[in-house]
């Protein structure tokens, strides 16, 4: 019996998905001098709590989740994660100019060193609270960088920190238009 009925698939791929980012360029990647602490810093965004590495997990776990009933909105999601692999590419190379370690953990002044996990993900079931989940760790992480653009002393640092702000608010108004269009 279960032979005659038509198998069901999935047609929600990465082909052709294309990074969710602004069309401008992107400063160089360079610093004005070594300084761990602002590596630091700067770790807590490539792979902390609220992180790129984060969003990249999290969107790629709701993309799978929703392939079969929200293909479009999840090649969205892929695009946005593309976005923040290319945002983690360049925070890496700020963490290891200014005397950093790049790796899975994350470091904050007075706190011990904590390693990124799955434990940092939102995952709820349904789409509309995945997209919202996704909305506030957006916002959460533009609040991030903006501080660690007011700490920071380094006009090359901080000229990448803005432009990754930029991605992040593009990101913001792609999930609000997926979240109106629900």
């Amino acid at each position: 019996m279960a032979n005659s009925k038509e198998p069901l698939t999935c047609d929600c791929n990465f082909s052709g998905i294309r990074p969710a980012v602004m069309d401008l360029p992107y400063p160089p990647i360079r610093v004005r001098g070594r300084n761990p602490g602002y590596a630091d810093l700067i770790s807590v965004s490539y792979c902390g709590m609220i992180s790129e590495m984060s969003a990249v997990m999290q969107y790629v776990n709701n993309e799978s989740r929703m392939a079969g009933s929200g293909c479009a909105m999840g090649k969205i999601l892929l695009g946005m994660a593309i976005a923040e692999m290319t945002h983690m590419q360049m925070l890496a190379g700020l963490i290891g100019l200014l005397g950093g370690n790049v790796c899975y953990t994350s470091r904050q002044a007075g706190a011990q060193p904590w390693m990124w996990s799955p434990q940092c993900l939102t995952l709820p079931e349904k789409i509309g609270d995945m997209l919202s989940a996704d909305l506030e760790r957006e916002l959460a992480v533009i609040d991030q960088y903006n501080m660690h653009i007011r700490m920071i002393r380094d006009d090359d640092v901080n000229a990448v920190l803005r432009r990754i702000v930029q991605d992040e608010q593009y990101h913001v108004m792609l999930l609000r238009s997926m979240m109106d269009a629900q």
